[in-house]
């Protein structure tokens, strides 16, 4: 008879590998005031890779779109027309788009909008960051056509 091959297990493969907790950061998050001003938290802004005081973006929104779903800020250091700067508030940093967002479909004065913040590359190492919008605005109640079967009615005659 012919010896088997038998591979022997260790009591280190019986107990499972402890999985390490990585904290994820968390969510980056930001608001559009009623003035129409992009307003960046102080906790948010220190944990961007940027100094406010000094940093100015250009600012804009996907092509082809009507209405503004999502932002996109890409730090530049020109002086350019085409940039914007952030201002200082007491615990905030703010950008004022008041017109832009109104003339792109948001309407900050009666909705309020958050925007969550992810950082993206933009080109040749160049980090940009997209502001997702969400409204608080509760949907529209739904006014299609009733599905099922109609309901009796009392007065019918039959």
């Amino acid at each position: 008879m012919k010896a088997k091959a038998i591979k022997f297990f260790s009591p280190e493969e019986n107990s499972e590998p402890k999985s390490k907790r990585t904290e994820k950061a968390p969510a980056l998050k930001g608001y559009i005031s009623g003035a129409g001003k992009l307003v960046f938290p102080s906790k948010t802004i220190e944990q961007l890779d940027f100094n406010p005081d000094q940093s100015r973006f250009m600012i804009g929104a996907q092509e082809g779109k009507r209405k503004i779903k999502s932002l996109f800020l890409v730090p530049t250091t020109d002086d350019q027309a085409v940039s914007f700067e952030m201002a200082k508030g007491a615990k905030n940093y703010s950008i004022s788009l008041a017109v832009i967002l109104q003339k792109n479909g948001v309407d900050y004065a009666n909705n309020k909008y958050n925007f969550t913040v992810a950082p993206f590359d933009y080109e040749e190492g160049t980090t940009g960051y997209e502001l997702q919008l969400e409204s608080q605005a509760p949907k529209a109640e739904y006014t299609g056509k009733r599905r099922g079967r109609k309901p009796k009615n009392e007065n019918q005659e039959g």
